[in-house]
């Protein structure tokens, strides 16, 4: 033991060295001295002053051997929430610092220490949910007060320790296999592409920004098909004989919680009545399925064009074509899809290495945006200890994020930013979770989140739709002059409509997936198939090659490993155009919505912040009334945006006799359909119907 602690403490100052002074370490005493701390803080408050008739009868209550008799007294309800506020705010700043920590420095320390940092806040949990649970809080007068209990209260618990400890090592290790996942090239090999030179020694590619570089800009069938099962193969596999042991915890936590399952909690973050998420969300994605649509029959006879003999004309798409590793998004195949060659493509790329940009600079400018609203500039612990760029000596989480320290109004955004227009509207996407975090800070910790999940993901994607215009690049000098021809206005839509159209099945259909699979529907050597199924119904895409039962290719996505509800971003995606209408109606815009800049928008920036101050004090319906007027999702917004575009595809749709949709065939007959080029190709098929050369 005494040999562990020195180690531990000569690998602290190794850290302090090599990380520099402004590394933080988490506080494990403090957490650790919580449960018994504060066991009995309730129990304290009720019998401080036996003088009182009201103290005298909470302490009574307190002192029976059963926990039936309920308190009633709202003075103290507030009393031990003030303290209770108090505990959770040091707790949640000690566990951010245990995140960051890993996700800026995957080491195994920082992962043990993550992992005992969760496991001593679930402890403080049980505590804290426990003493809660002695309120007859469901008759409080008190709305404010009813709220709180009613969303601290909510969720679900581990009874036993080795079922917490067993989901903090799986939740970890997950995210482990993903965050430190590499595609290698043997030495000697020369695939993907015949024309590479063989490699002189073993080549290893991590996801962020070697494979998605590949991923992106390769036009080589080949070369990405290597990219695409390379990262399925070195994550998702293993991520997959995991993920059955995580859905059983979760789903015994549920119901330790009064839930039917993991995704009844995930679905009641929204408050619809009767549990009805599934059934609004359903009815929303049938109003813009006709959009996706559209938009899906072009790229497929784009991409028929590009790879000739590759892609059915009529049929579904092959998922590694589309420039996005998730074919989440398909921005990246803009070249492919541009709608009017010869008319200037908008990317800003280029302008923005021959002015020197930066990494720093771009984050200034999204925060020149912020501040030109009326909104608050990044704190000074944001430049101090943000990571804006990959190191190049450690091992992180790419993955663009957001952190809200909860305490001193810190915040901080983790992100290998790589110079170029993509990442410039990230930026401002993750700044706006700052801002978000900034604009609640001074409520209870309990309301310190989005109105619904999808808020948080909808304001910097608001912002980020003025950021893509002509007019706000030109303002900032990285457009020299504004194209405003109808030619210019298709291909500028075209460019948003493949993140955002094609966006909106995907970010429906991963939380359709998981909720059956929390419900047992999908059974565990069914996960890769029904996801594949799901893929086909609602994307038309197929996998470029056959998968079978041994693979997972959900565990290629990085929200399935870290268990990060996604249903928000399909929310977001929706919502983000209604804010976008309401914020151009408040700067007093007059013209199509795709042409609105908000930019310098006091009237604007003050509409945003009032309806981000309420944070989740207040049911979202209401948030999203105080900026919008209305309190249901409108999907008009969306249409009205994209309605150039549409107007233009169901012409050129039509003009060409496409087939709007892609049929319902199963996987393994569309893949009948690829095979004989793949034949072709000199790949084998071996009889687990699987891959390989």
């Amino acid at each position: 033991m005494l040999r562990q602690n020195n180690l531990a403490i000569v690998f602290l100052l190794l850290s302090l060295v090599y990380l520099g002074s402004s590394y933080q370490f988490p506080d494990i005493e403090y957490l650790k001295s919580l449960p018994e701390k504060y066991d009995s803080l309730l129990k304290e408050l009720a019998c401080k002053d036996l003088t009182k008739r009201s103290q005298l009868v909470n302490c009574e209550i307190l002192m029976l051997p059963d926990d039936d008799t309920l308190l009633t007294d709202e003075d103290l309800a507030l009393e031990w929430l003030e303290q209770i506020n108090a505990i959770e705010v040091e707790k949640s700043y000690q566990g951010s610092i245990a995140g960051w920590n890993y996700a800026t420095n995957m080491t195994d320390y920082n992962q043990e220490v993550k992992a005992n940092v969760s496991y001593l806040k679930a402890a403080w949990g049980t505590i804290k949910t426990k003493q809660g649970r002695r309120f007859d809080w469901q008759n409080f007068k008190n709305p404010t007060l009813y709220r709180i209990f009613n969303l601290m209260l909510r969720g679900g618990k581990f009874d036993d320790s080795k079922q917490r400890e067993r989901y903090n090592y799986v939740s970890t290790e997950m995210i482990d296999i993903y965050g430190k996942g590499q595609v290698c090239r043997p030495k000697g090999e020369k695939y993907p592409t015949r024309e590479m030179e063989p490699t002189t020694k073993k080549e290893c590619l991590t996801l962020e920004p070697e494979l998605e570089d590949i991923i992106a800009n390769s036009r080589d069938y080949d070369e990405n098909l290597w990219v695409w099962k390379g990262w399925r193969d070195a994550v998702g596999r293993k991520i997959g004989e995991l993920y059955p042991d995580w859905v059983e915890l979760n789903n015994v936590a549920a119901s330790n919680g009064g839930y039917a399952d993991e995704g009844q909690i995930w679905r009641e973050l929204y408050e619809i009545p009767n549990d009805g998420l599934e059934e609004m969300v359903d009815a929303l994605y049938e109003e813009v399925k006709p959009m996706y649509k559209q938009l899906h029959a072009f790229i497929r006879r784009r991409l028929a064009e590009q790879y000739p003999g590759r892609v059915n004309r009529y049929g579904p798409i092959p998922a590694h074509l589309l420039g996005n590793m998730w074919a989440q998004q398909w921005n990246n195949i803009y070249d492919i899809a541009k709608p009017y060659r010869d008319v200037d493509i908008i990317d800003v790329t280029d302008a923005m290495v021959v002015q020197k940009y930066n990494q720093t600079h771009m984050f200034r400018i999204a925060e020149r945006f912020f501040v030109s609203l009326g909104m608050d500039p990044m704190p000074e612990n944001f430049w101090k200890y943000s990571m804006l760029v990959k190191p190049k000596d450690r091992d992180v989480v790419c993955h663009g994020s957001a952190y809200n320290f909860m305490k001193d109004r810190e915040v901080r955004i983790k992100m290998c930013t790589e110079v170029d227009m993509e990442d410039l509207q990230t930026i401002h996407h993750e700044m706006g979770h700052c801002e978000y975090y900034l604009q609640y800070s001074d409520l209870p910790v309990i309301f310190r989140s989005g109105a619904n999940p999808g808020f948080h993901e909808a304001v910097g994607d608001t912002i980020a739709l003025s950021v893509v215009t002509p007019n706000y690049l030109h303002k900032i000098n990285l457009m020299d002059t504004i194209t405003s021809s109808k030619e210019a206005t298709i291909n500028y839509q075209m460019k948003i409509a493949l993140s955002k159209i094609a966006f909106l099945p995907f970010g429906l259909m991963i939380d359709k997936w998981r909720w059956q699979v929390f419900r047992g529907n999908i059974k565990p050597e069914d996960y890769n198939d029904k996801w594949w199924e799901y893929r086909l119904k609602y994307q038309g895409l197929v996998p470029p090659i056959a998968r079978s039962s041994k693979d997972f290719d959900p565990g290629a996505k990085y929200h399935i490993p870290s268990g990060t509800p996604y249903i928000r971003y399909f929310v977001s995606y929706l919502i983000q155009f209604q804010f976008h209408r309401a914020l151009c109606k408040e700067a007093g815009f007059e013209g199509p919505l795709h042409e609105c800049n908000i930019y310098e928008s006091k009237e604007a920036g003050n509409a945003l912040k009032e309806m981000l101050s309420y944070g989740t004090s207040q049911p979202w319906t209401d948030t999203l009334e105080v900026l919008t007027g209305k309190r249901k999702i409108d999907t008009s917004a969306i249409k009205e945006y994209f309605e150039p575009l549409m107007e233009w595809l169901e012409k050129e749709n039509a003009r060409n006799n496409e087939q709007i949709g892609w049929g319902m065939n199963k996987i393994e007959d569309e893949l009948e359909l690829l095979a004989e080029k793949l034949w072709e190709d000199e790949y084998q098929y071996n009889e687990e119907r699987e891959w390989w050369y």
